[in-house]
């Protein structure tokens, strides 16, 4: 997310911002939290979110980039982590 979550297209089909916008008014109107507070919790319950140095070097994306709080690691980090975890997630 090097430009923010609030500048992140729902999709390729984007329709000029209109679908994040609606995406946004449901999440609203169902009383679900936005997506920058369910980063800023899950930061805050302690979950640690890993970008992929392989990725970020293909796309062009530099650590300066990066959200607060991102940790930079390849597949034996995540790896790593995903051991001593309860559970874990790879996107």
């Amino acid at each position: 997310m090097p430009r923010g979550s609030r500048k992140l297209k729902l999709s390729r089909m984007n329709m000029m911002g209109a679908g994040t916008e609606m995406m946004r008014k449901i999440m609203k109107e169902k009383n679900i939290s936005s997506l920058e507070d369910l980063i800023r919790s899950a930061q805050a319950g302690g979950a640690r979110m890993i970008a992929c140095q392989m990725s970020m070097d293909v796309m062009g994306i530099r650590k300066e980039e990066l959200i607060d709080g991102v940790e930079i690691g390849g597949v034996g980090t995540f790896l790593g982590a995903a051991e001593d975890a309860n559970m874990s997630l790879f996107i």
